[in-house]
């Protein structure tokens, strides 16, 4: 189930990577995994060099019990396969509660306990005294322990109980010594309400790591779980490393409730990066490697979890290294390292040109070579385009959201404009279903209203008039215009819009005012987007449809016919 090994030691300059995507990130609201999607996710974290992925709460889902019978086939080549409970309820024997019984069936090799630490949630959460709640975590510890297996501690609320008991020995440290005593491998200090500051963190994990090498527990690995309420929560994990964490726990793509956990891909980067400390296996090459797997990671289990990551996440997120101003681009063809903190080839990112009003000529000459057109000595032409996108962005457009449609404006002022196809004319139009008299919406999901739309066009050397239908103008006109181009160019076919995004630029015109329409394209391999404006959404919908479909058409390497 888990590869060999154990907990890193308390000292030196290596860092465990906690993965807990698959229990505290399946928390966030619309996330649900399937037992195939955690299997899948196991796989790539444990390929990425994760030491611990913790995969639920066999017991109490029945969804983490499958899932960890079927995990003892996996055989892991980093990672450890965690199972996650709680410590035996009050007044009850170890041996003979449940939810520990649970995780022993599970066959986990590392299991890790929540606890309390926090004398509040002791009292009134747990309704136990302070007393019991040690005997708790000591009792349930002892027992997975003597049944061979690696246990940690989560210790909950301890940054909240520490802050409101100040005096003597913290409770929140008694209750990681109760855990070290009974052979806890290492003890976790959660921030589980994401409300502190990144040197009250760096404080206390230092003071916990100062305690258990008092009492004798140097051994015993201080851990840090963080939450992003603040927006602090990767701040506040390098804080906890600096000052004696040696088990990082974290999210990818920062899932988790409300605003999430610790973005754990971008901590991998700080760490390895910008620090002393490693939290990859492997030799230098080695991590490297790994390293330059963090982009794909996180594209990969957004699209597992149906949650594209943010485009602005650090590091891997498709915009981290987006570049729009003209003063960056004109200093970035000198040298791109002087706008950007890292090398984005580091972590399997990509370096990108956005145009806009504010592009000159370097922008265009750079944005031109990543789409693969050499554009070098051409001032003149680089120009030309600089004004042309300043004049058109004037009117609506908006080129650093659409790349397709900038490409196609650099290839006509280039003079290698694509000839696959011209539009004769075209026509939408919309016509009302009958309505109930409650005017809702059927439950089938099916509209009141019926659309067709006409194209005619010329491709190929013939001449096509084709109808479609569809919910709605939108979708008729795709159906009709991606009709009659698939009859000369069936690599159409595979072309799927994502995305449509509408907005009024000046809506104080009222029902006159400037629409521009942004869409995705995809052919399953690429995507693409385009732009058009106009004063009606159809008008504005039917240019970006036609732009991208020739854009595709470029991107896959057809050539016209």
């Amino acid at each position: 189930m888990g590869a060999d090994g154990a907990t890193l030691p308390a000292g030196g300059d290596a860092v465990a990577i906690y993965d807990t995507t698959l229990r505290d990130g399946a928390q966030q609201q619309g996330v649900s995994f399937t037992v195939g999607d955690k299997l899948s996710i196991i796989a790539l974290l444990d390929e990425l060099g994760a030491a611990y992925i913790e995969a639920g709460w066999p017991g109490a889902i029945p969804k983490d019990t499958e899932l960890f019978a079927r995990a003892r086939e996996l055989d892991l080549a980093t990672a450890r396969l965690v199972a996650f409970g709680a410590t035996r309820r009050p007044g009850a024997r170890a041996a003979e509660d449940s939810g520990l019984r649970a995780l022993l069936d599970s066959g986990a090799e590392t299991i890790t306990l929540v606890a309390k630490s926090d004398p509040r949630h002791v009292e009134r959460a747990l309704r136990a005294t302070r007393e019991e709640n040690l005997h708790m975590v000591a009792d349930s510890t002892a027992l997975l322990v003597g049944a061979g297996r690696e246990t940690m501690v989560d210790l909950e609320h301890f940054f909240d109980g520490l802050r409101r008991d100040a005096d003597g020995q913290p409770y929140g440290i008694e209750v990681a010594l109760a855990a070290a005593r009974a052979g806890a491998s290492a003890v976790i200090a959660c921030d589980t309400n994401g409300g502190a500051l990144p040197g009250t963190i760096a404080d206390s994990v230092a003071r916990l790591r100062r305690a258990l090498d008092a009492a004798g527990h140097p051994d015993c690995v201080v851990g840090i779980h963080t939450h992003d309420d603040s927006g602090l929560a990767v701040a506040g994990a390098m804080a906890a490393v600096e000052a004696g964490a040696r088990q990082v726990q974290g999210c990818v793509n920062g899932m988790g409730e409300r605003t999430g956990n610790a973005e754990l891909l971008t901590i991998i980067a700080n760490l390895e990066l910008k620090t002393r400390f490693t939290a990859l296996p492997g030799d230098e090459a080695e991590r490297a490697r790994r390293l330059s797997e963090l982009s794909r990671v996180s594209r990969s289990v957004g699209e597992i979890a149906n949650r594209a990551p943010s485009t602005r996440q650090a590091y891997t997120g498709a915009r981290a290294f987006a570049h729009k101003a003209g003063l960056h681009a004109s200093a970035i063809r000198v040298d791109p390292d002087l706008y950007q903190h890292v090398d984005p080839a580091r972590v399997g990112n990509t370096m990108s040109m956005l145009v806009s009003e504010m592009a000159g000529r370097a922008s265009i000459e750079l944005k031109a070579r990543e789409l693969g057109i050499d554009a070098s000595g051409q001032g003149d032409v680089l120009g030309r385009v600089a004004e042309e996108v300043k004049a058109r962005e004037a009117v609506g457009y908006a080129y650093d959201a659409a790349d397709g449609s900038f490409e196609l404006l650099l290839r006509h002022a280039l003079g290698e404009p694509p000839d696959y196809f011209r539009v004769e004319s075209w026509q939408a139009s919309v016509r009302a279903a009958p309505v109930g008299a409650d005017r809702l919406l059927p439950v089938d999901g099916s509209t009141h209203t019926q659309a067709e739309a006409t194209v005619r066009l010329r491709a190929g050397g013939r001449r096509f008039a084709v109808l479609g239908e569809g919910n709605g103008p939108v979708n008729a006109l795709d159906a009709a215009l991606c009709d009659a181009l698939a009859q000369v160019y069936p690599e159409i076919r595979a072309f799927e819009l994502t995305d449509y995004k509408v907005r009024i630029l000046d809506a104080e015109r009222g029902t006159r005012a400037i629409i521009r329409v942004l869409i995705d394209l995809t052919d399953g391999e690429r995507t693409w987007s385009t732009v058009g404006v106009g004063t009606d959404i159809v008008e504005a919908t039917w240019e970006a449809l036609t732009d991208g479909h020739v854009v595709g058409l470029i991107r896959a390497g057809v050539s016209p016919r």
